[in-house]
């Protein structure tokens, strides 16, 4: 159904109801023995099954709202993966044509997803330049064709700004409601959106509140400044630091490893049920960390992006070996509680 039999005002309010207002999950753990309560978003309940689809909603509806695009518009992005789907649904359901641009070692589950939505997928080799190639194949593309919406996710204060009108609130809010007051967010980088989005919401409540964003120890972009060494947690840590990155306002980096993620994501699939992805397990355990520094009892927060589903091809439904440093052999999780939806975001 094209954009056009209506107006975009009434499409994206049908959209809405699709996307945020996801549940909160309380993950009850003993850390060397010692009792720990952790909270994350459970962002797989979204549309397409990721976070991402929060960003690409609010992009496209700010993007309607200003008239950066209109009906028969060519929607272009480079993606490691889940914006790639979230646009591709998003945009097809608007009426749009889609294409992605997408390293070619992503997992076979998000190149398969995005052609079923029936976009055209371009991968990129590393010989061609990889994820910074596809950024510069999209933005060819769009200065050869007037009729091509670049989203620009990593420099488009859009993505951030989902962040700080509903993700931030929405977690707040569900803490708030449990009786809780946080005292740290914790948030793997791609585009930065998250944990710039979520600072800004929750500081405007509590100027104190730290967050922080999280790397792969293997890939330590933000600490260097540079694409160094190579890592498996999809999503995050791409080939550079975003432009809406800003880490002088944010809190330490936090790094993590990505066996000790793929262990943590097997753990909560396994014992706890919940089908999360990597950057899930990467997520959970620096949130753990940055509760170690802080104090057992503080309440820390974070997002469990996706869901396994997409990486079912990939070393997370393999056998981890266990290095002497990782923190998952030193965690025993011991049950999970659902703080549901808030009816002040219902949409």
């Amino acid at each position: 159904m094209s954009v056009q039999s209506s107006s975009w005002q009434t499409r994206f309010a049908g959209l809405e109801k699709l996307v945020g207002n996801t549940p909160l999950l309380e993950i009850r753990l003993r850390y060397r023995g010692e009792p720990r309560v952790l909270f994350a978003k459970a962002e797989s309940f979204n549309m397409t099954g990721s976070i991402k689809d929060r960003m690409a909603l609010h992009v496209l509806e700010r993007a309607y709202a200003e008239g950066t695009i209109s009906p028969g518009d060519r929607i272009a992005e480079a993606t490691s993966g889940n914006t790639g789907i979230s646009f591709s649904a998003i945009g097809r359901a608007l009426g749009h044509q889609v294409t992605i641009f997408m390293p070619d070692w992503m997992s076979r589950e998000r190149i398969d997803l995005i052609r079923s939505f029936g976009a055209e997928i371009r991968m990129i080799s590393r010989e061609a330049g990889g994820f910074l190639g596809s950024i510069a194949a999209a933005e060819a593309l769009a200065a050869e064709d007037r009729s091509v919406f670049l989203p620009r996710q990593f420099s488009n204060v859009a993505n951030a700004e989902a962040h700080a009108l509903h993700t931030g609130p929405e977690l707040w809010s569900q803490l708030e409601a449990a009786g809780h007051r946080p005292a740290a967010f914790v948030a793997g980088v791609g585009t930065g959106g998250t944990v710039m989005g979520v600072a800004q919401a929750w500081r405007a409540n509590d100027p104190r509140i730290r967050v922080h964003p999280l790397e792969p120890l293997e890939s330590p972009t933000l600490t260097t400044g540079k694409k160094v060494g190579r890592h498996r947690i999809q999503g995050i840590s791409d080939e550079f630091i975003p432009d809406l990155l800003k880490l002088d306002s944010l809190n330490e980096i936090v790094s993590v490893a990505d066996g000790d993620a793929i262990l943590m994501a097997q753990q909560l699939t396994s014992t706890l049920g919940l089908a999360v992805g990597i950057s899930s397990g990467a997520n959970l355990l620096g949130a753990l960390m940055v509760q170690n520094s802080l104090g057992g009892d503080q309440v820390v927060a974070t997002v469990f992006p996706d869901s396994n589903k997409k990486y079912l091809s990939t070393d997370l439904l393999r056998e981890e070996p266990v290095k002497p440093d990782y923190l998952t052999p030193h965690v025993e999780l011991t049950g999970a509680a659902v703080h549901g939806r808030m009816c002040a975001f219902c949409q």
